[in-house]
Formats: structure tokens, C-alpha cells, sequence
């Protein structure tokens, strides 16, 4: 099939190369001229496991292609994905001139029957208004249908490649028969293509990831609970995730949320609820507790230290909002080095893939290093922000050595607590019991 992808940002990237992959041609549109140049190069503009080995056999095999011009991709392709940004506004919704300028040009450009594809994550409604302004300029048929994306960064290309269930919200008939064709090599069964009307395809996105963040936040509340109380929140996880009801997944505490996904999404779905005129308590309360949990650690800090953090340095682990990925939207780290200089501190931070993207994005005023040992050599203590396996896999003796003093803060508990008791560390962590050393009581 003939394919044509609107946008190579994460998920356009993604979509465009898995298409290709299971034998489709494929071209991608951005107007990025610096991007395409990179893209025409060979080279991927973002980090993703398994993505460049995609791209680099489909681009030589000549089934994935770039372009600036929209008008020579309507004319390719049977089916066109628009994964365009929604970035949020000001009030929280979800910004809708990149989806709706688009299909503005389409309408202009399409001379015979194409389906037009939301790919993006947009609020309920957008299918009609994406109709609407392609019925304003144009009598040829067309299809406007919805199928969201269900990518995890770090897995999406297992994801796209192998999901769970595939999600269509279309009426038509020879929309759904095209759906079909595109997505059998990557189902097990077409059972799990799901076809259901375009507003509740556009809901459950919102749903699945609002859903997420409420057990991730949950867990964090209970690990608030579990350090007033002195009970240990990896317990109550697995005491939790062994009810098949519940599952394991999203019950592990931390410093909260971030990325492309999660904030922007919850804030669209409360948004959209206060347009119907409902207010939506639970997520409303989801997007609290993420806030106050991403400062939870700096409390941890300012508690030990005091208020003032002058004269102190600190060595962050960890910038991406997760490991496995560059992406450094609504990262925690990013909160929690503001608070440290904000309140007088140095900062010194390192992150396998993330460098770039702090370096690019933001202004934070500290200082980056190009290891991780070199981030904590003569700091008055660790932060682990993200769980990257090298952090996980770190030699704690060495990092004793380095430290000023055997201190670490821990916001993604992955240190057991008998071994960083057993080196002597004071340790601090999310949910669970606090490990005192004399060495690193504050003398000043």
C-alpha cells in the first residue's frame, strides 16, 4: 500500500519506518529543512532502540522516503497519517493549528478518494472538525477516521510491530477494509483491530493514558503515606500487583510523570471535560499530586541540608523523563535542578542520551559532564532521576569514593536497602525506610 506520513517527529518516525518495514511504500513529510537534511543523510534524529536498524534497511530498499512537498505525498499515497504536534496552550487543551492547517492544504491537493488518518492525539471532536475543513474545499470522497497511537518510548518500535490491539474509529466500510490491509502483518489475530466510532477512538487515548498516570500518581500518594507511617511502598507494590484485577505495571513509585504523553494528555482530557461542563475530580487530583511528587525529592534535600543550599553541589543521574529515550518534555529533572540552583546550589548532571536535548531545550544554568562518575566526583550527594541500567548497575563502592560524603537521594528506588546500609551510605529514597550514616549529618 501507498502511504503517505504527515510529520517525522516521534511518532511519525515510528509510524512511517514499522510501515515500511512490513512492506509498504512509504513517504514522510516535514518542513523541517534541518531535520530532512539529516533524515537524507541516513542519520535519526531521535534516540529509540531498534529504530535506526528500520530505518537504514528501508531506506536503502527504497520503501521509506522524505519530502517537503505535501502536494507530491497526497498525490502517492492511498492513506494519509497526520502525526503533527498538539502542543498544549496556555489553559491546558491541546493546540490544533498544525492538524487543522494541514488538512486545509489536503483539501486543496486531493484529486481522488483518500482516508485521512488522526494519528495524532487530539481532543474529541477534532475528526469532525478535520471533515469539516476538508468539505469546504473539496467534492472529492474522503474518509476522516481515528486511530491513536499506543507507542511507549524505549518500546515503540515493539510496540508498533507487535500491538496489543490496534484502535480505528471509522462508520465507513472501505476505510475499515484498508485499515485491515495495513495492519494484518502485525496482529496476531484481527481481533485485536478494533473498529468503533471516530469519538470514542479519540476518547480512548486520553482514557489509556489518564488511566496510567492516576496509578502512577496513586503510588506515589501511598508512598507519601509509606514514610509517614514507616512502611516500605516495594512491599505494598507487590502485595498490589499480584492481584491479576490490578496488575504490576505503572504501581512503581518515583518523582512522578513527564514526557510527550502523559502531562499533555491528562491536561487535554480535564480540559475537554470542562468544556462539556464537567469537572473531572479524579484527574484534576492526578495532575496535583504529579506536581508536588516531581518537588518531593528537593523537600528530602532541603530537609537534611536546611532551606538554604548555598555552597553545596550536587551530581544529578539521569535528565530524559525516563531511560531509553532522549526526550526531556516535562522531565522531572528538569523541575528538580531549578528548585537545587533556585535555592543556592551547583549542579553537575549526566544522562547517556539526554545531553543534547537539555543543552538544546533549556536554560538551566548548570553544568553537564560527559560521565557518570564524573558527575558525582566531590559532591556533596547523588540524585537519581531517571533508572537507567547504568545507574542501576553502578559499583557503589566507587561511587563512596567520589562522594563527599556517602549521600544519595534516590527518586526511582533502585538501590536495595540493605546494600546501601551495608556501604554505609545515607540514603533517601520514595516510599520507603531512610538510612542514617553520622558521616553525613550537615556541620554547617
Amino acid at each position: 500500500m501507498k502511504v503517505a506520513v504527515i510529520g517525522t517527529g516521534y511518532v511519525g518516525l515510528v509510524t512511517g519506518t514499522c510501515f515500511a518495514e512490513s512492506g509498504n511504500d512509504v513517504i514522510c513529510v516535514d518542513n523541517d529543512q534541518e531535520k530532512l537534511a539529516k533524515l537524507h543523510a541516513g542519520q535519526v534524529p531521535i534516540y529509540e532502540p531498534g529504530l535506526e536498524e528500520l530505518f537504514e534497511r528501508n531506506t536503502k530498499a527504497g520503501r521509506l522516503s522524505f519530502t517537503d512537498s505535501l502536494a507530491d505525498a497526497v498525490a502517492f499515497a492511498q492513506v494519509i497519517f497526520l502525526a503533527l504536534p498538539t502542543p498544549p496552550m496556555e489553559d491546558g487543551s491541546a493546540d490544533l493549528k498544525y492538524v487543522l492547517g494541514v488538512a486545509n492544504e489536503i483539501s486543496k491537493l486531493i484529486t481522488e478518494y483518500k482516508v485521512i488518518i488522526n494519528k495524532s492525539t487530539v481532543p474529541v471532536g477534532t475528526g469532525d472538525l478535520v471533515e469539516e475543513v476538508l468539505a469546504k474545499h473539496t467534492t472529492i470522497p474522503f474518509d476522516v477516521i481515528s486511530n491513536p497511537e499506543f507507542l511507549r518510548e524505549g518500546f515503540a518500535v515493539k510496540d508498533f510491530m507487535r500491538p496489543e490491539r490496534v484502535v480505528i474509529g471509522t462508520d465507513s466500510e472501505k476505510a475499515q477494509t484498508l485499515m485491515r490491509e495495513l495492519y494484518e502483518p502485525f496482529v496476531d489475530s484481527l481481533d485485536q483491530v478494533l473498529f468503533m466510532d471516530r469519538r470514542s477512538a479519540e476518547v480512548t487515548k486520553y482514557a489509556a493514558n489518564a488511566f496510567l498516570a492516576t496509578k502512577i500518581s496513586f503510588m506515589n500518594e501511598i508512598a507519601q503515606l509509606c514514610e509517614r507511617v514507616g512502611a516500605n511502598v516495594d512491599n505494598i507494590r507487590r502485595g498490589m500487583g499480584t492481584d491479576s484485577r490490578i496488575g504490576h505495571r505503572f504501581l512503581y513509585a518515583g518523582v512522578g510523570y513527564g514526557g510527550s504523553c502523559f502531562p499533555k494528555d491528562v491536561s487535554a482530557l480535564f480540559k475537554t471535560s470542562r468544556a462539556y461542563e464537567y469537572h473531572f475530580d479524579i484527574i484534576d487530583a492526578v495532575m496535583r499530586v504529579n506536581y508536588n511528587q516531581k518537588l518531593h525529592i528537593v523537600g528530602q534535600i532541603k530537609k537534611h541540608f536546611g532551606e538554604d543550599l548555598t555552597g553545596l553541589t550536587f551530581g544529578v543521574w539521569g535528565l530524559a523523563f525516563k531511560p531509553n529515550t532522549d526526550d526531556i518534555r516535562e522531565a522531572p529533572a528538569i523541575v528538580i535542578i531549578r528548585e537545587l540552583l533556585k535555592a543556592g546550589a551547583k549542579v553537575k548532571s549526566y544522562d547517556p542520551e539526554a545531553m543534547e536535548s537539555i543543552a538544546k531545550y533549556t536554560e538551566l544554568g548548570h553544568t553537564m559532564v560527559d560521565g557518570m562518575y564524573t558527575a558525582i566526583e566531590g559532591v556533596d550527594a547523588l540524585i537519581v532521576v531517571t533508572e537507567w541500567d547504568a545507574f542501576r548497575q553502578a559499583d557503589l563502592t566507587k561511587v563512596h569514593s567520589l562522594l563527599k560524603q556517602p549521600l544519595i537521594f534516590d527518586g526511582r528506588n533502585i538501590y536495595d536497602l540493605e546494600k546501601v546500609d551495608a556501604l554505609g551510605f545515607t540514603y533517601y529514597s520514595i516510599g520507603r525506610s531512610v538510612i542514617k550514616n553520622e558521616e553525613t549529618i550537615p556541620t554547617r
